[in-house]
């Protein structure tokens, strides 16, 4: 006989944890599954261990869809400052680190802790090391097998899988087998928020920077951010390039303002008519740091003083500078991609319940729809949006 469950959720992350409280909390009867071995891998390495778990200026604007009003419903009726005063019943102490970005004080276990006592309290079952073999619909619901586990049964199935960044972490494309699988297309993925690989002449420059950190603007497709961008050994990183990363798309030019604050071309003008004999790479030195401006000169500029140089000259430098324009030779991938962009089509899902507008009973919560946050807490506000509308549904 079947082990009947009034709902299961397979996946014990963000968006799961949350469904799974506020169903319990609701009466049902509540199994959540995950492969894995521990829950919520991804909240315990997120934000550097502290996980940034939400964003107090999370709008609807800070999502990437193709149904861009897909998010709105959910954000309103789950908020971020609904989750925060989760995290304030549980007193975890927190702070903003930047443009709203909130942090645990301590560590990321502190939120996962909260939910899964959340769950104790809801009455919620959480079983891992439990692979999912196959789902198929039977009378009044859903039978789940499973690879060295008794069979079950449930009214309500929760797809919150997530998606396929970090593979080492246990990301795999299960959801979109099993969103398939009851008909929904799903609009093909790729890495988000991952850094930017270079492997042309430019490979060289960043290589020779690695470690070395600038506050710049960055833009591609009509899209801008301004954050620091970080140089490695294979390409550039940093929380601006992560951004822009979302929204470009292989061949495409991304421009770096490398002195976002300035009117490049008007301050070498004043550098070159108050300082003739200085030298640009000592100019350059007092805005970059001094390895950084003398390896700009050696790979863009012959560096002489500033009197030498004539108007065109330094037109160029400054639009080098400001306009500096790299084709990223491609992503590191889902390796390190903070998430992954595509998944479920959610014009078939409803945006009220997370509910299968093709099949009655299936929900699907997070990262395995097709709705990515920008970096910032966005993507685990959206966990906790989707997964407690789902909550209240099933």
């Amino acid at each position: 006989m079947l082990s009947h469950y009034d709902v299961i959720i397979i996946g014990a992350g963000a968006a799961g944890l949350m469904c799974a409280i506020t169903a319990g909390n609701r009466g049902r009867k509540v199994l959540v599954l995950d492969h894995a071995n521990k829950p919520g891998k991804k909240i315990l390495m997120s934000g550097g261990g502290r996980c940034n778990f939400t964003n107090m200026y999370t709008e609807p604007e800070n999502f990437l869809s193709r149904n861009s009003h897909f998010c709105k419903s959910a954000l309103a009726r789950y908020t971020q400052w609904d989750f925060i005063a989760l995290v304030d019943k549980h007193a975890i102490p927190y702070h903003e680190k930047k443009l709203g970005q909130l942090f645990c004080d301590n560590k990321s276990s502190d939120i996962l802790e909260m939910l899964l006592n959340e769950c104790a309290d809801a009455g919620v079952t959480i079983q891992l090391n439990s692979t999912v073999d196959k789902i198929s619909n039977v009378d009044n619901g859903f039978a789940v097998k499973r690879a060295s586990f008794s069979d079950l049964s449930c009214e309500s199935l929760v797809i919150a899988t997530g998606g396929l960044s970090i593979p080492t972490m246990g990301a795999t494309g299960f959801g979109y087998d099993i969103a398939r699988q009851f008909g929904h297309d799903i609009f093909s993925t790729r890495a988000g928020l991952v850094p930017f690989v270079i492997t042309n002449q430019l490979k060289s420059l960043c290589e020779s920077l690695s470690g070395s950190s600038v506050d710049a603007s960055v833009s591609c497709n009509g899209t801008s951010f301004r954050e620091n961008i970080l140089f490695t050994h294979r390409g550039i990183s940093g929380p601006a390039i992560l951004q822009i990363s979302s929204f470009w798309k292989e061949g495409g030019v991304v421009e770096i303002n490398l002195l976002p604050d300035r009117n490049t071309e008007a301050w070498l003008n004043e550098q070159q008519s108050t300082r003739p004999n200085t030298e640009l790479r000592t100019v350059l030195s007092e805005v970059f740091t001094k390895k950084m401006a003398n390896l700009f000169c050696e790979s863009w500029f012959a560096s002489k003083p500033m009197k030498q140089y004539t108007a065109p000259e330094l037109k160029r430098i400054s639009e080098q500078l400001s306009e500096w324009k790299i084709i990223p030779s491609g992503t590191e991938g889902y390796r390190t991609a903070e998430v992954t962009i595509g998944g479920v089509d959610t014009t078939q899902v409803s945006s009220k319940t997370m509910m299968s507008n093709l099949v009655d009973g299936v929900y699907f919560v997070g990262e395995v729809l097709d709705v990515t946050g920008w970096l910032g807490g966005y993507n685990f506000a959206w966990s906790w949006s989707s997964g407690h509308a789902a909550g209240e549904s099933v």
